[in-house]
This record gives structure tokens, sequence and C-alpha cells, in this order.
């Protein structure tokens, strides 16, 4: 059976060049080796590298490896928040941060909108005593994007307060000024092409000062994944648990196949692919934009809503090769979600336009 493609936005396609990485990592003995050996600390740091190299991150940031973007959300909260949060709600996953929050007793704000739109981002609705802002890059379960001179300006209008930013289906192809953030966070199973089970956070030395500052006034930041503990290790490229040792390996690879290729050619080519996208759903007669506003459009995740359900569409497809990703929650059945990341080459889009086309 020939292999399909999955243009689902996460888990998704694995990067071109992983099935090579993983057979050298199996000659390696990668997955037998212990995770604070000099070969482990080699790979946490060839990432660590890579990844600031592709994204421009600043020397001074560090970057931790934990087990999802999902876990991060609640160590933001025990090591970032004493008290006040405040969230920008545009999907499910943003809403579902503010509801971590919630549930932790912070007293949390959130400036929410309809699915499919932006929040109102003017920086004047944020309390002045919140201790973090949240926000998503790109909203995966509705393919909104969230400007990053919005982003800057909120810094601008709040310099004393950490920002902390999802990431999880925009960077590397969303071009972010990391200075201008605090905490920046994604699992690599969308953008990055990567099986699931790795968290990166991008932690900034004001965000690190936080955590410190709120052990010593006497709160609760959590054990093993406290910032200073994941500090202590970071500095030794170790983690703080048996970590995904493999999953690095293969960021660190993949981080230095995407830094060969380069980074303006990636998002050239994402540039390409978004409009293909966006052509083929405002030319055909069963699709339309779920996202009304074409400057708050993913470059990264198209979504689209089928005038007769999806479920047919997704299944004439699958059986062509082509798996793409239902609507999310209460879209489930009634939209089609397309992910465009880097391991998707300009031909499989081209490719799967043309499917579409000719089959619904």
């Amino acid at each position: 059976m020939p292999k399909k493609i999955f243009f689902t936005p996460g888990p998704s396609a694995l990067y071109f060049t992983v099935e090579e990485h993983l057979k050298h990592a199996s000659r390696a003995q990668v997955m037998e080796i212990n995770h604070r050996s000099k070969q482990a600390e080699g790979y946490y740091q060839e990432a660590s590298d890579n990844l600031k190299s592709l994204m421009s991150i600043p020397d001074d940031y560090q970057v931790f490896f934990l087990s999802s973007a999902t876990e991060i959300w609640e160590r933001q909260l025990q090591n970032l928040v004493t008290k006040k949060s405040f969230h920008y709600c545009l999907g499910a996953f943003s809403n579902r941060f503010y509801d971590f929050a919630v549930k932790w007793g912070i007293k949390a704000e959130k400036v929410e909108s309809p699915f499919g739109e932006l929040p109102d981002t003017n920086p004047e609705l944020i309390p002045k005593d919140v201790e973090l802002i949240t926000l998503p890059l790109n909203e995966t379960s509705t393919g909104v994007s969230f400007p990053a001179e919005d982003i800057y300006n909120i810094r601008a209008s709040h310099p004393d307060t950490l920002i902390a930013v999802d990431g999880v289906s925009a960077l590397p192809v969303i071009d972010l000024d990391f200075s201008q953030v605090d905490s920046v966070y994604f699992s690599v199973q969308k953008c990055f092409g990567l099986p699931a089970g790795l968290g990166v956070w991008i932690v900034s030395p004001r965000a690190i000062k936080k955590a410190e500052e709120k052990l010593a006034a006497g709160y609760s930041i959590g054990a093993y994944q406290a910032l200073p503990n994941l500090m202590k290790n970071g500095l030794k490229n170790q983690t703080t648990f048996t970590a995904n040792v493999l999953n690095i390996f293969l960021l660190a690879k993949v981080t230095g196949d995407m830094l060969e290729k380069g980074i303006d050619v990636i998002r050239r080519e994402a540039n390409y692919k978004a409009a293909l996208l966006n052509h083929l759903v405002e030319n055909h007669p069963k699709l339309n934009h779920f996202v009304a506003d074409r400057k708050l459009r993913s470059k990264t995740v198209t979504v689209a809503n089928t005038t007769e359900g999806s479920a047919e569409i997704l299944e004439k497809l699958s059986k062509k090769g082509f798996v793409l990703g239902n609507g999310y929650g209460n879209h489930k059945g009634k939209q089609i979600r397309i992910a465009s990341f880097p391991t998707h080459s300009k031909e499989q889009m081209e490719l799967l336009v043309d499917v579409i086309n000719s089959t619904i």
C-alpha cells in the first residue's frame, strides 16, 4: 500500500529527513544510552544551539525540554504567576490554558473572541497588575494567526509584565522577535515534523528571575520541573527527568536540516503554500473560509467550512492517500483543517489542491 501523506495539524507528516535520522539513531544506539551521558548532553546542546540559530533566539535565553506544550502551560502558572494572569482566548487551546489558570486558583482574566476571529488586542484592556500575559501565535483549532506587531505593541504598553507565546503550530514559520517576549513554547509534532512526546520551552532571564523571586517569597513553584531546577540541569545540557532522548536527537538533526535549507526559503515556501490553499478555498464551490479576515489567516493551518459536511470529504481524500484534519470540537464534521508545515513540499501542496478540486 502506498504511503499516505498526512496534512493533519498535529501529529502530522514527519519531516522528510526523519527516516534517515532514525536509521542513524538505531546505529548510534540513541534509544539505549543514558540520558545523562555525554552523548545525550551533546544532542541537547546541538538541538538548543540549532533552535537559537534558526529562530534568532537571544543567547541568554534558555532552552528546556519537557513532555509537551500542555505540560508547559502548567509549569508557567506554577513558576511565573503568584496572583493574576491575563489570557487572549481565540480558540479551543488558548481557552484551555485559561481554564488551567482558573483551576490553579489564579485570578485569571481573559479577552476572547468568537472562534475564527481575533479578540481586541488593545493593550489598554490588560490590567496593569497582571504578572503574565498569554497568547497563541497561531490558534491550531481555528486557523487564526495573532499578528506579531500586536505582540510588540503589548510589550511596549506593559514593559514589566511577562509575556508567554504558544508557538506550537507557528514556529519556525512565523518570524517572532524573541527579545520582545519571555516564554515561548511548542510541541514538536507540528511544524517540526517529529513524533509527539517532546515539549520545548524557551525562557528569558526575566522569567527565571520571576520564578526565583516567587520561591524566595515562600510560594511553591513545583519540584523537579521548577525553573531553577530546569536551569541547573539545563546549564549541563541535561533534563530534570529521563527525557525523550530520541526526540531530542531528531530535533537536533531536523533543525540542522532546516538551517542548511535556510529559514528564508522555508518562510517563502510557506507563503506560497498558504496562497495556494487560500485560492483553493476561495474558489471551491463546497468550501469557504472560516477566518473571514484575510490578514488573520494562518500560514500553517488553513480551516475551511464545508457546505455538505466534512466526513465524506475526508474519507474520499483518505482513499486517495491524503489525510486531512477534521474540524475541532463543535466544528467537527463541519470543517476541514489542512496543515501546511515545513515538511509539506510545494509539489505535495499543488497535488493536494488538484486532488481536492477533482474529488469533491
